[in-house]
């Protein structure tokens, strides 16, 4: 029964312990019980649906809430919902049933057919995988026939070259560890051209030429794991032992994702899935990967799973398709439908280790944002990582994914910005079509402001990223340095017109204001976001917004402008502070900066040196290659 009272001895940090998780679980489950079929097998949770359909919504409601019951039943609680979707599983696979599931077609550009089953074929694989001993145990030989049947249907169709390969590999590898014999269509392959996509230090292009996101951690890795716990550790060993350490390398740095507050990084798609960003934290346990630190694995996945349930989120109601408790659809994408947020099941694979373990009974210890300020870089990836202690935000400055194939440039909030946060959103509707936060535009010859599309190279050292950025019309350098809570940004451009850049999008700003080329919001909680002009920028304003964001009703947006310039740095912060002009200028009489035919040079306000060099021609043919 939810709320429960919290525990400050052995969690004070968050106060939430297994019980909190295992009260979650239940109330999300319930949320969704009124609207099942008859046996279960499809839950038509009300909402907007998705371009599969109404019949797919509903099988995907029972696939994604069978992968949180696996996770809630594992050490033999509540034996009604094995019963219950048990149930379901005979009802859905039943041909010419009531209750019969739609079967998925192959995913081909000139083919028309539902897809979304092998999506929820995968699901349900994988969820009895977790709960062999309690569902599939308990079905009659005619019943798995028939679960057989419509999996294995899924395991032979073609997937979209991207995690998707993961899905029919994962409904293979199930197939081949209850006896099925999988000869004629054994996942390997699939497996292994996934596993060439591995960027370094565990993570991963989504199929893509630079789509990296939080796919790597509710998709890639844990289905990954899946198939190398089911046949992969035997039909190829030493893949196995690579996966695992690429898991650990990957679990340290993804830990750095997670604002203070318990927010994952805002960016990239299907972020209603939301706690299912901890499933490689979890996973780090359950393989026992080195470097794991039980106090601090629970203190990071309580606190997001707390961000969101004291939102609201799934409780009294089913988890929406939005970020905090109520639905946001310009963040969803047209594949989301009422069921799919229950992915976020994958956040809850810590109940898979028993109540005794560690990682549930050792003291909290703090998360990495509530540490020491840090820059971590990600170099394959081309992200510097900064974490600020005051406000506890973290951000990605993003100069190595673009979400962008070689012949389709996407225009995505969620993918196209310099940078991401722990703290605010990147602006859809009116904010993404008229503004700019997060962005370097230039005016066109028609009047439109171009933005970044791909990003042709990078380049990161241990404070600095730069990437070669296309804009439809030639190429602009851009960089930013980090230090400490201050980072700096340059841009290069190859001709002289308007520009203009925005600093964060702040949601529900108390006060606002620009003088000379400082501009800042701020909101109730003192969080500030700020730019200042360093070199080349003319003036500053800020821009306001309704509701673009699912933090707040309204938002306003620090904008630089310039009527030409062919090199331009900038100040971006996003902290607290009282006064943040004075602030600024204070900064700005203690920092400085040089351009000049062979870079930026930044000198921190103490004494601390920084070079950024452009990108040269050999590196552009190395870096950000095409992914097969």
């Amino acid at each position: 029964m939810w709320p429960l009272p919290t525990d400050p001895r052995t969690s004070p940090h968050t106060g939430y312990t297994r019980r909190h998780w295992e009260a979650v679980a239940d109330e999300w489950l319930a949320a969704t019980t009124r609207y099942a079929s008859p046996s279960g097998a499809l839950l038509r949770i009300p909402g907007r649906h998705a371009w599969s359909g109404p019949e797919s919504d509903a099988l995907e409601g029972y696939a994604r809430t069978l992968l949180l019951v696996a996770c809630r039943t594992a050490h033999g609680d509540r034996p009604d919902l094995v019963d219950r979707y048990a149930e379901g599983l005979i009802a859905g696979t039943t041909p010419g049933g009531p209750e019969s599931w739609p079967r998925g077609d192959d995913c081909r550009p000139d083919r028309r057919g539902p897809t979304q089953p092998i999506v929820e074929a995968a699901n349900i694989a994988f969820a009895l995988h977790l709960s062999r001993g309690r569902v599939w145990s308990r079905l009659d030989d005619g019943e798995r026939a028939r679960v057989v049947d419509w999996l294995r249907h899924h395991a032979r169709l073609r997937a979209w070259p991207n995690n998707w390969l993961l899905f029919t590999a994962v409904i293979e590898a199930f197939l081949a560890s209850v006896g099925v014999d999988t000869s004629g269509h054994r996942s390997d392959a699939l497996v292994h051209r996934v596993e060439s996509w591995h960027l370094g230090g565990g993570w991963y292009t989504d199929g893509g030429r630079r789509n990296v996101d939080h796919y790597n951690a509710w998709v890639i890795h844990p289905f990954l794991w899946a198939w190398y716990d089911m046949v992969g550790a035997e039909r190829d060993p030493d893949a196995a032992r690579l996966w695992r350490n690429r898991l650990a390398a990957f679990a340290a740095d993804h830990a750095r994702m997670f604002g203070a507050n318990g927010s994952p990084l805002i960016q990239g798609r299907s972020l209603v899935y939301r706690t299912a960003a901890l499933a490689p934290q979890w996973l780090a346990h359950l393989v026992d990967a080195p470097g794991t630190d039980p106090g601090a694995t629970r203190r990071l996945a309580s606190g997001v799973l707390r961000y969101f349930t004291d939102a609201g989120v799934g409780i009294g109601r089913p988890v929406g398709l939005g970020w905090l408790a109520d639905d946001h659809l310009p963040m969803t994408q047209e594949y989301s439908g009422p069921g799919s947020p229950y992915f976020g099941a994958m956040g809850f694979l810590g109940l898979l280790l028993p109540a005794d373990h560690p990682v549930w009974t050792a003291p909290e210890r703090p998360q990495p944002a509530e540490g020491p300020d840090t820059v971590t870089a990600l170099r394959d990836v081309g992200w510097l990582v900064q974490s600020v202690r005051d406000g506890g935000v973290v951000t990605v400055h993003n100069h190595g994914s673009d979400h962008v194939t070689s012949k389709t440039p996407d225009t995505d909030p969620f993918y196209g910005k310099l940078a991401y946060s722990s703290h605010g959103f990147p602006g859809t509707g009116a904010a993404f079509t008229d503004g700019c936060d997060g962005e370097f535009q230039r005016l066109g010859d028609t009047g439109d402001w171009l933005r970044r599309r791909a990003i042709a190279a990078h380049r990161v050292t241990a404070d600095t990223a730069v990437s070669d950025n296309d804009y439809g019309d030639g190429t602009v350098t851009s960089a930013t340095a980090v230090r400490g809570e201050l980072a700096v940004r340059w841009h290069r451009t190859f001709d002289d017109r308007p520009v203009r850049e925005g600093g964060w999008l702040l949601a529900d700003p108390v006060a606002t204001g620009a003088e000379d080329t400082v501009a800042w919001a701020r909101d109730a909680s003192g969080l500030c976001t700020v730019v200042a002009g360093l070199h080349g920028w003319a003036t500053a304003g800020v821009d306001g917004f309704g509701a673009v964001t699912p933090l707040g009703d309204r938002a306003a947006v620090p904008v630089l402008r310039a009527p030409d310039g062919r090199d331009l740095v900038s100040l971006h912060l996003a902290t607290r502070h009282a006064d943040p002009v004075a602030w600024c200028r204070e900064l700005r009489e203690r920092l400085s900066v040089t351009v000049d035919a062979e870079g930026l040079t930044v000198v921190w306000p103490d004494g601390a040196r920084c070079r950024v060099r452009p990108i040269r021609a050999p590196e552009r043919a190395t870096v950000a290659p095409e992914v097969p």
